[in-house]
């Protein structure tokens, strides 16, 4: 049986719709949903990205004493963020769903490509 791209691309859309169903991204929506009503998150978040333009702009008037300073606090303010549980929860969940995408990407293209080993033999 041949099937057309349009087919492919309709059975594509009702596996993304699987995926969007599973137990990993649904944790993963819950972490989120937690970490954006976080206000110490969302706080140090706000603060991260005040000084990442800082950064910026520094770089831009070569102000190299200064930028390292900046880019300091930057990192110790991602390092206090990454300590908080629920974004280490978050990360998790993450890298989860994109195991779980990474899975199903080489489940698909190693199957495509034995096919296509297996007919030409």
């Amino acid at each position: 049986m041949t099937y057309t791209k349009e087919q492919i691309i309709e059975k594509a859309l009702e596996l993304a719709d699987m995926i969007s169903n599973t137990e990993e991204v649904s944790f993963y929506k819950k972490a989120e949903e937690k970490i954006n009503g976080h206000e110490k998150v969302q706080g140090l978040i706000a603060e991260i990205k005040k000084h990442q333009k800082e950064a910026v702009n520094l770089q831009h008037y070569r102000k190299h004493e200064a930028l390292k300073q900046v880019e300091e606090k930057i990192d110790r303010l991602m390092n206090e963020v990454d300590e908080i549980p629920l974004v280490k929860e978050f990360k998790q969940s993450q890298t989860e769903v994109n195991d779980l995408l990474q899975m199903i990407a080489s489940t698909i293209s190693d199957t495509v490509t034995n096919k296509i080993t297996n007919s030409n033999n």
